[in-house]
């Protein structure tokens, strides 16, 4: 795998009894770009970022990310950044501590990367809520807790799933600029349904669909191959039924 790749697989497959949810996912993500991840609900996208974050082990193939084999959890986390859909945070802390304590989990002492976090929580406009407890954020508050989390390391790969979902417009758009900002220096894996997102944000989208991925190229040449945009093309590579009229 050249140094260029952030992110390698190879025949990904995940099994789970009977149950097929990855059938034999292959990616190269080069280095510095944000990847769109799409697919409808069960098409084995969140499988797959738990795959490529270490915190699921694939049936068969394999997959490195930042040069470190997935499976190597432990060498793993000093590489990758997550963001799952649902923030893991602690509500009883503040958000200074939350994010110390993300810092410990990690092995490092705070004052490495305090200055980092503190300088994000500025970007996100977040600094002057650090010591309330988290179960005083909004969700936009949380949000941004939770993506500061991922990045105060600065790492090489930053998994994104839903940053945007139920944000209003104003946090959206600071966090949409930060994960542009990483991708200057980083990569960014965005799993997401929101396309207007994708379409702004996305070097490359890939497409899954019942565990494969079946298209997968710049978002505007996606939408040119079918005369429309990024939303005509998702719906006509997945076979998804256009919502009725209201």
């Amino acid at each position: 795998m050249p140094p260029s790749t952030a992110i390698y697989a190879d025949g990904l497959v995940k099994q789970y009894g009977s149950t097929t949810a990855v059938r034999g996912v292959d990616l190269d993500v080069p280095a510095g770009c944000v990847y769109g991840f799409l697919g409808p609900n069960g098409a084995g996208k969140t499988t797959t970022m738990r795959m490529l974050t270490g915190l699921v082990t694939p049936s068969t193939g394999s997959a490195h990310v930042a040069g470190v084999d997935c499976t190597d959890r432990e060498r793993l986390v000093a590489e990758i950044g997550l963001l799952p859909e649902t923030p893991p945070l602690y509500e009883k802390l503040t958000g200074r501590e939350q994010l110390e304590f993300a810092a410990d989990l990690r092995g490092l002492d705070w004052e490495t990367v305090a200055d980092r976090s503190l300088s994000l929580c500025a970007d996100l406009a977040l600094r002057d809520d650090l010591d309330q407890r988290i179960e005083e954020y909004s969700k936009g508050m949380r949000q941004k807790a939770a993506l500061v989390q991922a990045l105060q390391h600065d790492p090489a790969v930053l998994f994104a799933d839903e940053p945007t979902s139920n944000l209003d417009p104003r946090v959206s758009a600071m966090v949409r600029e930060l994960l542009v900002d990483h991708a200057e220096d980083g990569t960014v894996f965005l799993s997401t349904h929101v396309l207007s997102l994708v379409e702004e944000v996305a070097d490359t989208v890939g497409v899954l669909h019942e565990g494969r991925i079946v298209a997968e190229g710049p978002p505007e040449q996606l939408s040119t191959d079918v005369g429309g945009d990024l939303e005509d093309a998702f719906l006509s590579i997945t076979g998804t039924p256009e919502p009725a009229p209201q």
